[in-house]
């Protein structure tokens, strides 16, 4: 059975899904997840290299799940402060995956590390940290009469 955080992810993002975002492991503040490869998320073409918002997206959502996992329970967060340091342009034709840990969270904030690659996660392609911001919520203003 797959994990309720997984399955929440799944099911939330239209953007994530249109990206073809997977979980492929979340357990204890870690996840590991996958876009596969498309031309349709090619940002350079001559080249075959991913467009760096992709991997940003990837990076982004996989620490929001790590978030999650750490703290055992779904919860509205928003994403604060985001770093990505892009290292290398990712492998044309190349799947690419993230693994991001949730190292330490507050009441109010969650802190997450990670990285982005292609073959070996000992050479990413990029590498990320960043800070979520926990228990928020959507107000809709009612429209005027």
């Amino acid at each position: 059975m797959q994990d309720p955080i997984a399955q929440l992810f799944a099911s939330m993002s239209p953007h994530m899904r249109l990206l073809g975002f997977q979980i492929t492991s979340i357990q204890g503040g870690v996840c590991v997840a996958r876009l596969p490869y498309s031309e349709q998320l090619v940002g350079d073409p001559v080249s075959g290299v991913l467009h760096g918002g992709v991997v940003t997206s990837l990076l982004d959502t996989t620490g929001g799940a790590a978030v999650l996992s750490a703290i055992g329970q779904p919860l509205p967060l928003a994403t604060l402060d985001l770093r990505i340091d892009y290292l290398r342009p990712s492998g044309p034709g190349r799947d690419i995956q993230a693994r991001v840990e949730c190292y330490k969270t507050t009441h109010n904030i969650a802190f997450t590390r990670g990285i982005a690659y292609d073959l070996e996660q000992n050479d990413p392609v990029a590498s990320m940290a960043a800070t979520y911001m926990l228990r928020t919520q959507i107000t809709r203003r009612s429209e005027p009469a």
